[in-house]
């Protein structure tokens, strides 16, 4: 289940602004969580305040972090994932760092470990991370050798991704993210990525987005076997949303048939918006 921590912002993209008492909120949503059978979130986290090298993933008192520590010891029995990358935490909205101009992949590399290892030890259970730059399930594993890290794999430069964008605050805020996510019409580099962070030690592949995606993940399914994760986003999740609000089609059956589709493809894991209405419905 994807929420976002922040001093203000939405939780599952759709809930109302919380208040500064951001923490208490959370932990009020994640207890709501638990009561459903929700098993797993993962937190991805907005600061207060950005700067050009996104320090915020991993300060002590970061907002992931604070959220973690008052999350862990409440619910033990919550396998508690987090989000590491830099673009909620960069000014300029980028997953790595920028030198000269461009994004420099090695000097990133460094600070999404720091980001991972300040996550494990704040108290969560899986890192994942979503950057893509190259080499970062290498540089996570070496700092953290036991710890389970869903790799986002195989993730497209999607047009799928702008509510999440919206409510991050994390669009580049020039150029785009096409130089390090992946080509939309290309399956055999998905599988190439994902050959590669088998190789650097993931437990989990994901692709994402999960839905246009549908044959990418079939075709991982039958190359590896890892468990798979998809990632069905904020877009795919909003689309469903507007159409149900127009009256065009009914929301819950709409999502339960995309749910199964993706779970057809190969999905072992899927993230969802839907997960706390998918419980209830259950």
């Amino acid at each position: 289940m994807p929420l976002f921590v922040a001093p203000e912002a939405l939780v599952n993209n759709r809930l109302p602004a919380l208040s500064r008492h951001t923490i208490e909120s959370v932990v009020r949503e994640v207890e709501e969580l638990v009561r459903l059978g929700v098993g797993s979130v993962i937190l991805f986290g907005i600061p207060e305040a950005k700067d050009e090298d996104g320090s915020g993933a991993w300060i002590d008192d970061g907002i992931v972090q604070l959220a973690l520590r008052a999350l862990r010891p409440r619910f033990p029995e919550l396998l508690l994932m987090t989000d590491v990358c830099l673009c909620e935490y960069t000014s300029h909205g980028h997953c790595g760092v920028i030198r000269d101009g461009e994004i420099d992949n090695d000097a990133s590399l460094e600070l999404l470990a720091r980001a991972a290892v300040s996550h494990v030890e704040a108290g969560a259970d899986v890192v994942a991370p979503s950057d893509m730059m190259d080499g970062r399930v290498a540089a996570i594993r070496e700092q953290l050798p036991q710890t389970p890290i869903v790799a986002y794999s195989a993730k497209y430069a999607s047009a799928f991704y702008g509510p999440f964008r919206d409510v991050a605050d994390s669009a580049p805020a020039f150029g785009d993210r096409r130089g390090y996510q992946m080509d939309p019409g290309n399956v055999r580099e998905a599988l190439r990525e994902c050959e590669l962070d088998v190789a650097e030690g993931a437990d989990v592949l994901m692709i994402k987005p999960a839905l246009p995606y549908l044959d990418v993940l079939r075709a991982a399914r039958e190359r590896f076997d890892l468990p798979l994760a998809a990632y069905n986003v904020s877009g795919e999740y909003a689309m469903v949303k507007a159409a149900a609000a127009a009256g065009d089609l009914d929301e819950q059956a709409a999502a339960i048939e995309s749910l199964t589709a993706i779970k057809r493809a190969g999905a072992d894991v899927i993230f969802t918006y839907w997960s706390k209405d998918f419980a209830s419905w259950l």
